[in-house]
C-alpha cells in the first residue's frame, strides 16, 4: 500500500468518524427538544409575575454591624498574609 493510498484511506476515516459523531449529536439535541416539549405538556408554567412576588426581598443578610465588621477583619486579614 502506497503512501497516498494510506493518506486517502485516513482522510476517508477521519471523514467517516466525523460525520457519525455530527450525525449523534444532531440526533441528540431532536431528543432532548422531543423531550423537552413533552415535558411542558405535564407542567404548569407559573404567570411571570407570580415568581417574583414569591421572592423574599432583603439585603442577604448584612444588616447586622457586627456580621459586616467580621467579615471586613476575615478579608483584610487574607490580603495580609504571605503567598505560600
Amino acid at each position: 500500500m502506497s503512501i497516498s493510498e494510506m493518506f486517502v484511506s485516513g482522510v476517508e476515516l477521519m471523514l467517516l468518524g466525523m460525520g457519525m459523531v455530527f450525525m449523534f449529536l444532531a440526533l441528540l439535541i431532536l431528543v432532548m427538544q422531543a423531550m423537552s416539549a413533552f415535558a411542558a405538556r405535564f407542567i404548569e408554567q407559573p404567570a411571570s409575575g407570580a415568581l417574583e412576588e414569591s421572592l423574599p426581598v432583603g439585603d442577604g443578610g448584612l444588616s447586622d454591624p457586627r456580621l459586616i465588621a467580621v467579615i471586613s477583619a476575615a478579608i483584610a486579614r487574607y490580603r495580609t498574609q504571605r503567598p505560600s
